[in-house]
């Protein structure tokens, strides 16, 4: 059985790392994803957003990072299992908590707008209906 020293090893070095390499990003169920992100870093959108939820934090949020999908910038919908990309003409901090707060809040603006996947299913599939004009 490995002692926490050697899996310590494995994780912080090791083929993971190769991978990361390889790929050209983190592989983020690597670290902790219950750290608090730094709420002075929270955009104006999604301050307004807690505030409207009438929530404290961005607990479901926290494990929203930026990354890449096809060598651009993107978040990952859980909700669709895809890649949504950045507009190409955003311009994007160096600072990565700056970077995961404008993936959080895009996120949040595409999982709410008219063109996310789950519209159309929720108008497909949803039991209630809007009454016919019959």
């Amino acid at each position: 059985m490995a002692n926490v020293t050697d899996i310590s090893k494995q994780v912080k070095g090791g083929s993971t790392e190769a991978r990361e390499q390889e790929i050209g990003q983190h592989i983020g169920y690597r670290y902790d994803v219950n750290l608090v992100p730094d709420y002075n870093k929270v955009t104006p959108f999604l301050q307004k957003y807690i505030e409207f939820m009438g929530w404290s934090d961005l607990n479901w949020l926290e494990d929203v990072h930026l990354g890449y999908e096809e060598g651009r910038p993107a978040v990952f919908d859980r909700n669709i299992n895809g890649w949504v990309q950045v507009p190409e003409d955003m311009e994007l901090p160096d600072n990565q908590q700056d970077r995961d707060m404008i993936a959080r809040e895009l996120l949040v603006k595409f999982q709410a707008s008219e063109t996310h996947p789950l519209v159309e299913l929720n108008e497909e599939y949803s039991k209630v209906r809007p009454p016919s004009s019959d």
